[in-house]
This record gives C-alpha cells, sequence and structure tokens, in this order.
C-alpha cells in the first residue's frame, strides 16, 4: 500500500480531492522540524505529501514514513555553489518529479527555491510555491566575494520565481526587496506568521531559580549576531563582576562562510565570559532554563527560536532587523536593538539584571502574543491557502 492509498486521519476532511504535495527542503532534519506540523496538516486533510533533501538521512525517512511520506534524497550540496553538482542535482530531481507527477511542489530555502522551481518546471509542473525564508549573508554583501554572490543570487531567484504560481514571504521587509528589485510580481506574493508554533510542544515554563540567564540559540553563525552576543557578554562581567548573570549559548557550528570556528568557541569558553553548552535536538530544556532569550540577528524570515521562546514564556531581545522585528512589541514582550550594536545589546540586557521582575512580566506577554499570532495552526491555515488547497486567507494578520 503505497502512502496515497493511506486512509486520511480522524478528523481529515474530505470534502477537496486529495492531491499529491512534494516538499523540497535544503536540510533534511529541517522537514520534520520546521515543516512536521504542515506535513501532519496535509496528510491529516488527505493529501499524499513526497518529500525531498539532500542527506541521506535515515532517521529523518524513518519518522516521515510513519506520517505516511515518503523521502528521497538529491544530490544537492547544501552550501556554497559547485554548478556541477547543482545540475546534477537539478536533473536527478527532475526525473524523480516527472516520476512522482506531484500536483503541487513547495520549496523552501535558496537551492531547493531555485533548483526545485527549474526541476518542477521541466518536469511539467505548473503549480510551484516557494518560501523565502530569509535572505541570508549574500544579501548584505560586506566583499568583493559576496557582492558578486548576492548579483549572482539574485539572478537565479528573478528566474526561478518565474515559475512559481505564488511566492510566500514570513515578512514584508523580505517580499519588498522583491518586488521592489523585480525578482517577483507583487501580484504574485502573501505572507504567513513565519513557521508558526506548536502550542502543545512548547508549553510555558516557570522562570529558573538563579541568577538571570540569557540564552542564545542558533547555529553558530556570525549573521546571527553571536560575536555581539559575546562582546555584549564581555561587558556586562566586566562591569558587574562574575556571577551577576550567565550567558548562556546552544547550537551546532556550521559549514557556512559566516560560521563561527571551533577554536572562538574554545577561546571564549577559557575566557569565561558563555557557557557553551553544545547543539541539542530539543531545545525545551534549554528554554526552561533561562530568563531572557536574545537573538541579536541581522536579519531572519520570522526566527523559528523566537517562537518557540515565546510560546514557553520567554521575554525577547533581538534586533530591529527584518523577521527579527515581527516578533517583538517593544518593551510589552521585549526589547528591540540595532543591529551590530554590543554596547546596545548589553544596555537591554542590563535591564532584566537591575529588574528581576521585567523578565516575568514581559514573559507573559510573550506567550499571548503567540497564542494570538503565532500558532501554528493559525499559520498552516495560510500555507493551505496559499497553496490552494483551501483553509482561510492566505494573507497573515499584523
Amino acid at each position: 500500500m503505497s502512502p496515497r492509498d493511506l486512509p486520511p486521519r480522524e478528523g481529515a476532511q474530505s470534502a477537496r480531492p486529495r492531491e499529491k504535495v512534494a516538499v523540497i527542503a535544503g536540510y533534511a532534519p529541517s522537514l520534520l522540524n520546521f515543516r512536521g506540523p504542515l506535513i501532519r496538516t496535509l496528510r491529516e486533510r488527505g493529501h499524499e505529501v513526497i518529500a525531498f533533501a539532500p542527506e541521506h538521512d535515515v532517521e529523518t525517512a524513518t519518522e516521515l514514513l510513519k506520517l505516511g511520506v515518503r523521502y528521497h534524497p538529491v544530490p544537492f550540496e547544501r552550501n556554497g555553489l559547485n554548478p556541477l553538482a547543482d545540475l546534477r542535482g537539478t536533473r536527478e530531481l527532475t526525473a524523480l518529479l516527472r516520476r512522482e507527477r506531484p500536483d503541487v511542489v513547495f520549496a523552501y530555502t535558496v537551492k531547493p527555491v531555485v533548483f526545485g522551481s527549474f526541476a518542477a518546471r521541466a518536469a511539467g509542473i505548473r503549480r510551484i510555491y516557494s518560501m523565502i525564508t530569509g535572505l541570508g549573508y549574500t544579501f548584505t554583501p560586506e566583499d568583493g566575494r559576496t557582492q558578486v554572490l548576492n548579483v549572482l543570487v539574485r539572478g537565479l531567484y528573478g528566474a526561478a520565481l518565474r515559475f512559481n504560481r505564488r511566492a510566500i514571504f514570513q515578512n514584508p521587509d523580505d517580499r519588498a526587496v522583491f518586488t521592489r528589485g523585480h525578482l517577483v510580481d507583487e501580484d504574485r506574493t502573501c505572507l504567513v506568521n513565519g513557521s508558526g508554533v506548536d502550542l502543545d510542544h512548547y508549553a510555558p515554563a516557570p522562570l529558573p531559580p538563579g541568577p538571570p540567564t540569557f540564552l542564545l540559540l542558533s547555529r553558530l553563525l556570525r549573521v546571527k549576531g553571536v560575536l555581539e552576543y559575546v562582546q555584549a557578554a564581555r561587558q556586562l562581567t566586566q562591569q558587574l563582576g562574575p556571577g551577576r548573570a550567565r550567558f548562556v549559548l546552544v547550537g551546532p557550528l556550521d559549514t557556512n562562510p559566516s560560521g563561527i570556528t571551533q577554536a572562538d568557541l574554545d577561546a571564549w569558553q577559557a575566557e569565561g565570559v558563555v557557557e557553551y553548552l553544545g547543539s541539542t535536538t530539543d531545545v525545551r530544556p534549554a528554554l526552561a532554563a533561562c530568563h531572557v532569550f536574545v537573538l541579536p540577528s541581522y536579519g531572519e524570515g520570522v526566527p523559528r527560536t523566537v517562537l518557540e521562546a515565546l510560546a514557553t514564556g520567554r521575554a525577547v531581545v533581538t534586533t530591529d532587523a527584518p523577521g527579527c522585528r515581527e516578533t517583538v512589541v517593544p518593551g510589552r514582550n521585549g526589547l528591540l536593538i540595532p543591529t551590530k550594536d554590543p554596547a546596545a545589546l548589553a544596555a537591554a540586557m542590563r535591564r532584566f539584571i537591575d529588574d528581576p521582575s521585567l523578565a516575568q512580566r514581559m514573559g507573559e506577554a510573550s506567550l499571548e502574543l503567540a497564542r494570538q499570532k503565532y500558532d501554528v495552526r493559525l499559520v498552516n491555515r495560510q500555507m493551505l491557502e496559499a497553496f490552494e488547497l483551501g483553509g482561510g486567507s492566505h494573507e497573515a494578520p499584523v
């Protein structure tokens, strides 16, 4: 029996004919970590789902199969530009899509959007939808190499999105970059409130005892503001002395060109400026153990880790940058600071050290915001409408 023959789950809606949806990711675990609730919703509504990503990831494939979803690895390189490898991956993906013949193709992150759109068009698929989950470091070029990459990536996006029925954005700033840059027509775009957050999985947690604990949880990239976080932590430790606050860092090293190195981590820990707890597959204990969540990113789609912090009931300090600013009502559930400004970050964090009650008040407001705006069930309805599979208005509420 194939996944298409599996009966819809209890509660599935059968008013619309079942369709076959292909989901193309740039990183296999993200199919569950970021798109799992959407995939479950599609299955519950009776649609068949097939998934594609670069890795031969047995664990992800096994978990997807439990949902009735088949997984196909494709030979894309996750980072960097290797034209031969990307061409080979596009050809293989085209062949797989021709064989599977999905009704809908949904791609997210740069390479899946670009090469997935090319492959889907070559396979004769008309209903192609792409999600722009952030602009990445190539849209903030700092040297000649990234300026060249910026021109190349913009050209690839513009060519690929011509084949898309709709481009889905997670914040209005990114949509403006694409529409003003003539990469996509505005009438073929829509906004959704990020990826949403599962409020059952990420339940509110009481604030822990002990000194104010700040947490930065992300891939260890410079564009996430890791260097600014370390500099701000160093400044506060020098001002207040050791022990007044804890500065915790959680997340994996990454091969991305803006990645932090192991040598950086070793030096910071030897200095005692931050506590690095490594990577984790379950962020909930780290969130429960902090008082304030910090993300000094240079820009995001809508940062998933912040949404998880909101649902846990944590105050947030993040930047007044695309995607990040969407998650904070300044002075209510958190504080906004300029990008690349460790002094401003230190001043914002010090407010929570000087007034410990602030974390409780703002944390309660964060939970309210998560329930009103970022509940994954609300976001999934937006996504289904964007795919023209029903669900509600495809424009995100503000």
